[in-house]
C-alpha cells in the first residue's frame, strides 16, 4: 500500500490518509470541499476568509464561506482557513470558526495577491514574523482547535524567510502544522517548485510539513512525497475539474475517468451549486468551473463559448446534457 494512504495525526487530530485539498480562493467551499472528500482526501481546508469580515458582520462571509456541513466531514477533519494581520481579530475570526464546526484553523501566510498583502495580511506576514508569530497564537487561543500555517519560501527569488518563519511558528506559536509552497509569492505559480528546500524544512521542523506546488500528476506527487519526507501532500489547482486526481495519487485508481463519468460529475457540481447559492446566482458563479470540465472532454472552443453564454442554469443544463451526445472534437 501507498504511504499516501497510511493515517497521520496533526495535533491530536488522525487524518485518514495523506492527501489534502488546498484552500482554494473563491472555489473551496463546502461542496467543493465535499467532492473531494468523496474522491479520498483526507482532510480538505476551505477557500480563504477574511478575519476582518468575520468580525464586522458580513452576511456573505458568515452565511456562505463560515459554512461546514456535516457530510462533509464523515471521511476526515475539515479545516477553515482564515487570513488578516490583527491578532485581536484573528482571534475572534477563529472563535467563530471554531463555533461553524472546524476541526482546525489553517492560516494563509503565502497569498501573493496585492489586495491581500496590503491589508498586512497573506504573504506581507513573511516580512513581519513577530506579527505572524502573534497572528497564529491568538487563533489558537480563540478556538482552541490545532492551528496550521500555509506559507511560500520567500517574498521575491531567492528569499527563503518563510522557512525561517515556519521554524518560529512551531517554537514560538505552537502550531500544528506547517504547509509549504516552496515558490516565492514574486513567482505565484511560475516555475519548479524548491522541492529540496522543502526537503530541509520537513527534516528540521518539529511539527509535519504538508507540501504544496505542483501537484498535478500522480506519479509525480508520489515521488516528491518520498524524496522530500513530508507528512502530506496538498492538491490545489491540479484538481481543479479533476477530482479523480485524488483517487490517482492515493493508488485507488489508475484510468482516467470516462466521458460519462466527467459530464456526471459536472452535473453533481451544477446541482450542489444550486443548493449552496440558488439558481440565478449559481449560474453567474459556475462559469468558472466549466472551462475545467469540458477541456477535460476535448470539446471545441464553441462548445465552451456557448457555456459562457448561457444565462441561466435550465440553459447550461440542457447543454450538459447534449455533452452526453456528443462525441470528443
Amino acid at each position: 500500500m501507498s504511504r499516501l494512504r497510511e493515517p497521520w495525526e496533526l495535533g491530536g487530530l488522525t487524518i485518514p490518509n495523506r492527501v489534502v485539498l488546498a484552500p482554494l480562493a473563491g472555489i473551496g467551499n463546502w461542496f467543493v470541499r465535499l467532492q473531494a472528500k468523496r474522491y479520498g482526501a483526507g482532510l480538505a481546508i476551505s477557500e480563504m476568509v477574511s478575519s476582518h469580515a468575520i468580525h464586522y458582520g458580513n452576511r456573505k462571509t458568515l452565511d456562505e464561506l463560515l459554512v461546514v456541513r456535516p457530510e462533509e466531514k464523515q471521511s476526515g477533519p475539515v479545516a477553515i482557513q482564515l487570513f488578516g494581520g490583527d491578532p485581536d481579530i484573528m482571534r475572534e475570526g477563529a472563535a467563530a470558526a471554531a463555533q461553524a464546526g472546524a476541526d482546525a484553523i489553517d492560516i494563509n501566510m503565502g497569498c501573493p495577491v496585492p489586495k491581500v498583502c496590503r491589508t498586512g495580511a497573506g504573504a506581507a506576514l513573511l516580512a513581519d514574523p513577530d506579527r505572524a508569530v502573534a497572528v497564529a497564537r491568538a487563533a489558537a487561543e480563540g478556538s482552541r482547535l490545532p492551528v496550521t500555517v500555509k506559507l511560500r519560501a520567500g517574498r521575491r527569488i531567492g528569499q527563503t524567510e518563510g522557512f525561517d518563519l515556519a521554524l518560529r511558528l512551531a517554537d514560538e506559536a505552537g502550531v500544528a502544522g506547517i504547509t509549504f509552497h516552496p515558490r516565492s509569492a514574486q513567482v505565484r505559480h511560475k516555475g519548479r517548485p524548491d522541492y529540496e528546500l522543502a526537503a530541509q524544512l520537513a527534516d528540521q521542523l518539529p511539527v509535519p510539513l504538508v507540501l504544496s506546488g505542483g501537484m498535478n500528476d500522480a506519479e509525480h506527487i508520489e515521488r516528491v512525497f518520498e524524496e522530500t519526507g513530508v507528512a502530506a501532500v496538498m492538491l490545489a489547482r491540479g484538481c481543479l475539474g479533476n477530482p479523480w486526481l485524488f483517487e490517482q495519487t492515493l493508488g485507488l485508481r489508475l484510468q482516467e475517468p470516462s466521458r460519462e463519468e466527467i459530464v456526471d460529475e459536472l452535473a453533481w457540481v451544477v446541482d450542489r451549486a444550486v443548493e449552496h447559492l440558488g439558481a440565478v446566482r449559481a449560474a453567474r458563479y459556475l462559469k468558472k468551473f466549466y472551462p475545467w470540465y469540458v477541456t477535460r472532454l476535448q470539446e471545441t472552443s464553441t462548445i465552451q463559448d456557448a457555456f459562457q453564454r448561457a444565462e441561466t442554469i435550465d440553459e447550461q443544463r440542457v447543454l450538459i446534457d447534449g455533452l452526453r451526445q456528443l462525441q470528443p472534437a
